[in-house]
Parts: C-alpha cells; sequence; structure tokens
C-alpha cells in the first residue's frame, strides 16, 4: 500500500449513481447518474426539495439501502453495507430509555466487545465534548430535546467513524436551540477532523456549515449542482457575504 492510500481518510467517491423506488405501479427516479467526490476532513451539506433523493443519498453512503445502478468507495473501497468508518445521526437521537447518557454512548462500543473500562473512558471524552459531562448519570427522560442530540453525537463520535452522515439532525429542535447546536456541530467537526455530510432543509444551516453545498433537484432532467460556500470560520450570518450566499442559494429553488 503506497503513502497516498494509507493518509487518505473519509474520501468519499460516487459515480453513475442511480436509484429509483415504486409508487403506484410506475418507478420514482430519485437519483440519477449522480456523480460526486466528497474529500477527507469536508463538510458537505445536501438541500433540495422534498422527494429529491437527499436522504435516499444518505442512506447509499451509510450502507442502509443499496443503489439500482453505480458506485460508492470510502477512500478507494467499494462499500457493502454498514462499517465501522462511518457512523449516522438521525432527526430523533434513539436513545435507549433504560440507560443513562454515559451507557448509551458506551453502548456501540461494548457492543463491539470493547472492554468496558476502555469504552467509559472514551465515551466520557465525547460526552465531555458535547458539553454534558454534569449529565452522564442522568436517562433519557430526564434530557431535554437538544441534549438527547448532543448525547446522539457523542455516541456517534465515540466509536471514531471517519465519516459523520446527518439526516436533519436539528430539524426537531426550537429555534434557538437549533443555534446552539450548529455552533456545537461546526466546533466538533473542527476538532475532530472528521468528514461530514448533513442532510438539511434548512438554506441558513448548509451556508453556516458546510464547504460546499450539493442542491438535488426535483425535476430529474436538471442535474444536481455543487456550489462552493467560500467564507471565512466561524461564520457571521449577518456578515454580507454570508447574506449574499443566503440569497444565491434561496435562488437556486427560485425564492428571493
Amino acid at each position: 500500500m503506497n503513502l497516498v492510500e494509507t493518509t487518505r481518510r473519509g474520501e468519499v467517491t460516487v459515480r453513475d449513481l442511480s436509484k429509483s423506488f415504486a409508487l403506484n405501479g410506475q418507478r420514482l427516479n430519485v437519483l440519477r447518474n449522480l456523480h460526486l467526490d466528497i474529500r477527507s476532513g469536508e463538510a458537505l451539506a445536501i438541500v433540495g426539495p422534498s422527494g429529491c433523493g437527499k436522504t435516499t443519498l444518505l442512506r447509499i453512503l451509510a450502507g442502509l439501502d443499496t443503489p439500482d445502478a453505480g458506485l460508492v468507495l470510502i477512500d478507494g473501497r467499494p462499500v457493502h453495507g454498514v462499517g465501522t468508518e462511518r457512523a449516522i445521526i438521525f432527526q430523533e437521537p434513539r436513545l435507549l430509555p433504560w440507560l443513562t447518557v454515559l451507557g448509551n454512548v458506551t453502548f456501540g462500543l461494548t457492543v463491539r466487545g470493547v472492554p468496558r473500562s476502555d469504552a467509559e473512558t472514551r465515551a466520557r471524552h465525547y460526552i465531555r465534548l458535547v458539553g454534558l459531562a454534569e449529565f452522564e448519570t442522568a436517562y433519557p427522560r430526564q434530557l431535554s430535546g437538544g441534549m438527547a442530540q448532543r448525547v446522539g453525537i457523542a455516541r456517534a463520535l465515540t466509536v471514531q467513524p471517519e465519516i459523520l452522515l446527518l439526516d436533519e439532525p436539528l430539524g426537531a429542535l426550537d429555534a434557538m436551540t437549533k443555534l446552539t447546536m450548529q455552533e456545537e456541530l461546526a466546533r466538533i467537526w473542527r476538532e475532530e477532523k472528521v468528514t461530514m455530510v448533513l442532510v438539511t432543509h434548512d438554506l441558513e444551516e448548509a451556508i453556516f456549515l458546510a464547504d460546499r453545498v450539493l442542491v438535488l433537484p426535483r425535476d430529474k432532467p436538471s442535474l444536481p449542482r455543487l456550489i462552493d460556500v467560500d467564507l471565512p470560520r466561524p461564520r457571521d450570518r449577518s456578515e454580507g457575504r454570508f447574506v449574499t450566499m443566503r440569497r444565491r442559494l434561496m435562488g437556486e429553488f427560485g425564492l428571493h
């Protein structure tokens, strides 16, 4: 194995990817001949109208769905099902109600055979990272929505993935909590240096978090578009270039 191969982590290559579903006896094409390269350590946001294939693409990257045609490579290796180099976070954190915060974050390691003491040491690191060190003995029913989602993020990071896949992880939160969690996600991505792929309906969230935005059209003759978010970090939502980028992205959907 050469040096390039050994140092490459979290690179995603998508070639000629197509996926369709049966709907009322017809085939509904949600992805067609998609080509995409995601760089190691990049934050990519995927946006588009409902039914355009955002979550379908994320599930294929996660190995939860299989494409009809095409190829997905992670660090040059074909994706066949789920893998330890990827972790996915859904809109609902899906915590185990009978386990504490520490137990939930430790769970993914213990089922992989990591000794409990080692698993708890690593889990505590990520619990601190998401700002919940004082709540490791709390149960899910004692947590707010934002806190529960932080636990879900810590649980995903504890398995130390190369790629973090997020399916509208902040969509169920109230407006103020959502803004705080966006700040936290930006910080965690920066500190952990993982490749992050985020599906969102929130165009401002996409600009705030992403290096690039992939716009998937609902009208399949139209081609997907990649937009660079060339803004300095940390990002200021009220800064002129941010506002201009938001207008540009809204224009992609005919909004003003």
